[in-house]
């Protein structure tokens, strides 16, 4: 069997994974009265199994190119990404991801905020937190995350478990405290079991395991098949004109998209200044100046994925745009065109004036929508070890 054919009938093999572990988790739903939930012994599609581990296998990992020394060619590879967690901590942080049980008044799940029929945001401008309060930014994707360096629209947190203890235990967002939830949990009779066999070397349950065990589910969710991976990888009839020629305008030295928003993860991970002010009322967003402690990066965030960007409207992080179409003007528009008066920001370089016609911008958006791909969505569950209803 050729390289190539191997790659895709592992591919192939995930689908067919999917069906199975579909049955599976319907005979969970009948047994509901017992609540006996079993953790997966199987690792997601798009992951190969070695010694109860489970480890990444995707085509763009046989390309050499690494996406930091270019602007990202079609077959650009991958960079460092975090794979390696077991069937069952993988399956245990998918319960618990969907589990109101994490928030203190058992309200919120993490789901609350990262839907998965919405690209895993929440389709609001700004997400909703405790007491149903309106938080300062958009909940951005989480697919793709086990390639990224920081976390968050400011980039605060450097990992996963970073990541995670800041909804938990925010008091604007899903309220708990770290006494409180590890209280929670080691009272549940069914997370004691699951717990013991996703850390067999843990007696007890511990925070720190269940930071890992929502990495471990987070860092499976992988978005690496749309319409235009399948042209990168050589399959041109996958596009149709209009989406080559937005493919061409967005590579183009001209409209320097992917100079950001680099291939195959269309974003570089930087922290840029765009001047994209906060919608009227609200008041200017510093982003990266505060955890940065510094002026240059003031109005400064994070460049974002636009995988499955067509799923995840309004855009920006303070959700101002509500299409596509409308976001990418606002790159056409002109440097420092939406800075509010009295703010002094230093742009990102790559901020210019490319002045695209409507028409470019049309094809623009032809070529976002050929990014969308959840293929491997994972499967929702429909009875938690809680016993409460799944919330997202």
């Amino acid at each position: 069997m050729s390289r190539l054919r191997f790659w895709i009938s592992l591919q192939s093999s995930g689908y067919r994974l999917v069906l199975t572990l579909t049955l599976l988790l319907t005979s969970h739903a009948s047994l509901a009265d017992d609540q006996q939930i079993r953790l997966r012994d199987t690792c997601p599609p798009g992951f190969e199994k070695i010694n109860n581990q489970c480890f990444l296998r995707n085509l763009y990992q046989m390309y050499d190119s690494l996406q930091n020394q270019g602007v990202g060619g079609l077959k650009t590879g991958l960079p460092d990404y975090r794979d390696g967690f077991s069937p069952q901590q993988i399956d245990l942080g998918r319960y618990l991801f969907f589990d109101p049980l994490l928030s203190k008044n058992q309200d919120m799940s993490c789901a609350s905020c990262h839907q998965p029929d919405k690209g895993f945001s929440d389709g609001l401008p700004r997400s909703i937190g405790a007491d149903n309060r309106e938080l300062n930014r958009a909940a951005p994707t989480i697919w793709n995350t086990a390639f990224l360096q920081s976390f968050f629209w400011d980039g605060h947190a450097k990992s996963f478990e970073e990541q995670a203890q800041a909804p938990l235990f925010s008091e604007v967002e899903m309220a708990n405290s770290p006494e409180q939830l590890l209280t929670t949990l080691r009272a549940d009779v069914q997370y004691q079991r699951l717990f013991a066999v996703a850390f067999p070397a843990h007696k007890n349950i511990e925070l720190e395991n269940l930071y890992f065990a929502l990495a471990a589910f987070q860092a499976s969710l992988i978005s690496l098949n749309s319409r235009y991976d399948q042209y990168a990888h050589g399959f041109h009839k996958a596009l149709n004109q209009n989406e080559i020629d937005g493919l061409n305008i967005f590579r183009s030295f001209v409209a320097r998209c992917a100079e950001c928003h680099t291939p195959p993860l269309f974003t570089n991970q930087q922290i840029a200044v765009i001047g994209a002010a906060d919608p009227e009322g609200l008041p200017f967003d510093p982003g990266a100046q505060i955890p940065l402690n510094d002026p240059l990066f003031r109005g400064g965030f994070k460049v974002p994925t636009l995988r499955n960007i067509s799923l995840t409207a309004p855009y920006m992080h303070s959700g101002k745009f509500d299409n596509l179409k409308d976001t990418a003007r606002f790159y056409t528009k002109g440097r420092g065109h939406d800075i509010p008066p009295g703010e002094a920001v230093y742009l990102h370089w790559h901020i210019w004036e490319p002045k695209l016609t409507e028409q470019e911008l049309d094809r623009l958006v032809d070529f976002l929508q050929t990014l969308t791909d959840q293929n491997f969505l994972p499967e929702s569950p429909r009875v938690l070890p809680s016993g409460l209803e799944p919330v997202h």
